[in-house]
C-alpha cells in the first residue's frame, strides 16, 4: 500500500498564502515515496510517517523560505539558492518544487546522499535543480561560488555561528541566509551578532512561530549580507566547528 501525503490545502493557504497546485502535490508524494525507499539503505530521517513527514519537512521547508510567502515571489525572478548540508534535501528540493524559476544547488559533503538526491531530482523531473559535492569551507573559497548566490539555506548544521561562516562567504551582497533551528536563546543571539559583525553580515529578523499540527516552536534566522566577507572566511575545514567566532 501506498503511503499517501495529506494535501493540507488550508494549512498551507493559511500559514503561508499559498497551496501546492496538482503537479507539486504530486511531487511531494514523490519525495516522499523515495525518501522511504532510500531510507533502509541511507538512514536519511527517522521522520517517516505521513503527517509528521509533511509538517517536519515539507511545512517547515518552506515556512523558513516564505514569510507570507512573499519570498517566493523574489524567487521567481529565477534567485540562486544554495542549500548547506542538505542531507535529505531539505529544505532544498521542498523549495525547488515550490519555486520553478529559482535555481536551487544542493550541496554535501557525502557522495552517496548527493548521488541519492539526483536520483530524486531526475524522478520529480526538476531541470532547476543541482547538486554540488564538497566541504562548505572549500567551496566558499572557490571563485565560481564565493559570493555568487542570492539566498543560503542552512538546517539542522550546527551552531548558529558556525551557520553563518558556511553561508555568508557563498552570498551577493544584499543575499539572504536563512538559518533553521528548533530552539533559540537571547544568549544566541548575541553570540551571533558577534560572528556576522565579522563577516560582513547583520542579523536581519529572527522569526519565531509554531508548527500547525504538533504545535512546536521554531525559529528561523534572516541575515542580509552588507558588506563582502573578508577572504579568510570561511576557515579551514573543522576550523569553524572546534572554533567558532
Amino acid at each position: 500500500m501506498t503511503n499517501l501525503l495529506p494535501e493540507m490545502a488550508e494549512i498551507w493557504q493559511k500559514t503561508l498564502n499559498w497551496q501546492p497546485n496538482t503537479q507539486q502535490q504530486l511531487q511531494f508524494q514523490q519525495l516522499y515515496e523515495l525518501i522511504l525507499e532510500g531510507n533502509s539503505q541511507f538512514n536519511l530521517t527517522r521522520i517517516t510517517e505521513a503527517e509528521e513527514f509533511w509538517e517536519k519537512h515539507l511545512w517547515d521547508s518552506l515556512r523558513g523560505i516564505a514569510p507570507q510567502m512573499q519570498f517566493i515571489d523574489s524567487l521567481a525572478a529565477g534567485a540562486s539558492v544554495i542549500d548547506i548540508g542538505t542531507g535529505a534535501g531539505f529544505p532544498g528540493i521542498p523549495i525547488a518544487i515550490a519555486s520553478a524559476n529559482s535555481q536551487i544547488t544542493l550541496l554535501d559533503s557525502t557522495r552517496k546522499k548527493v548521488t541519492f538526491i539526483e536520483k530524486i531530482l531526475t524522478t520529480l523531473g526538476l531541470s532547476n535543480g543541482k547538486t554540488l559535492v564538497g566541504r562548505v569551507e572549500e567551496i566558499g573559497q572557490q571563485r565560481q561560488h564565493r559570493q555568487n548566490y542570492d539566498v543560503a539555506t542552512i538546517r539542522a548544521v550546527g551552531p548558529a555561528s558556525v551557520c553563518a561562516e558556511y553561508a555568508l562567504p557563498l552570498l551577493k551582497v544584499g543575499g539572504l541566509a536563512v538559518i533553521y533551528r528548533g530552539n533559540w536563546t537571547q544568549e544566541e543571539t548575541t553570540a551571533l551578532h558577534n560572528a556576522v559583525d565579522q563577516l560582513g553580515g547583520v542579523i536581519a529578523v529572527i522569526e519565531q512561530f509554531t508548527t500547525p499540527l504538533s504545535d512546536s516552536i521554531r525559529h528561523c534566522l534572516y541575515l542580509r549580507k552588507v558588506a563582502a566577507t573578508p577572504a579568510n572566511f570561511p576557515r579551514a575545514v573543522g576550523v569553524p566547528t572546534q572554533k567558532p567566532l
